[in-house]
């Protein structure tokens, strides 16, 4: 879809008859896509921000702490996740919420569930999302794709500590460049590479579309090379960014 209501259309898809579906991250153009189709379908919906509340969040390499306010019962808890990019903050209510409803089918205990929340990759094998794989200098990789994900991802950066940041990137020939290019700081030194997919942008065009928007860099025709380019050339206090 070319608009938020199209792809709010799309994603509603996934809502099942007669079943709670949970609503983590609304705007005014998709509010009412999700309760038609919720509507049609017979599914009690709930969206996460009429409930509950984000009240403070704490960041560092390795963890994501954030407090929820329960708006309805007034009850505050704090979570700390190892899912550690500040866009868990949006997830994590979906997740709370989620939870709230299984409760009526399963026992879950209120500590094995903030212990688990804790652990994520371990327990799952999910990694990706501002993981970060080094320190001295911090390597973090993302799998940030479209332009609200690059635009999270460049916030993250700014929230983060460093002297010289370092950005490994690649994209696909599928999407657009230009919504993604003019999100990424100028001051970066950039290792443009691909990934090993025939849908792969080639790096020496990524270099020639990325230089319209101020971005520099060397190519690599392999994202392990570059790897090696940023280590070699990064300090002990410097970021380096995979995307």
């Amino acid at each position: 879809g070319d608009t938020l209501a199209k792809i709010a259309y799309e994603k509603a898809g996934i809502i099942k008859p007669d079943l709670p579906v949970v609503i983590g991250e609304t705007l005014p153009e998709t509010k009412v896509v999700f309760q038609n189709k919720a509507r049609e379908t017979n599914s009690p919906i709930f969206f996460t921000n009429d409930e509950f509340e984000i009240i403070s969040s704490e960041y560092d390499i390795h963890h994501l702490a954030i407090e929820v306010l329960n708006k309805n019962s007034l009850e505050k808890n704090i979570y700390t996740l190892d899912l550690n990019g500040i866009y868990q903050q949006k997830n994590i209510l979906a997740v709370i919420k989620s939870v709230e409803l299984l409760k009526d089918h399963f026992f879950l205990n209120p500590g094995k569930i903030k212990s688990a929340l804790s652990k994520v990759k371990n327990l799952t094998g999910l990694h990706g999302r501002w993981d970060v794989i080094q320190q001295d200098p911090v390597v973090v990789m993302d799998v940030a794709h479209n332009e609200d994900g690059i635009r999270q991802l460049v916030q993250q950066i700014r929230q983060s500590t460093w002297d010289k940041l370092h950005v490994i990137f690649g994209m696909v020939k599928d999407k657009d460049p230009d919504k993604v290019l003019n999100q990424l700081p100028k001051t970066a030194k950039y290792y443009f590479t691909k990934a090993q997919i025939p849908r792969a942008l080639p790096e020496k065009d990524l270099q020639q579309k990325a230089a319209q928007y101020e971005l520099t860099g060397d190519t690599f025709p392999e994202v392990n090379l570059a790897l090696q380019s940023a280590l070699h050339h990064a300090s002990k206090k410097d970021l380096v960014v995979i995307c």
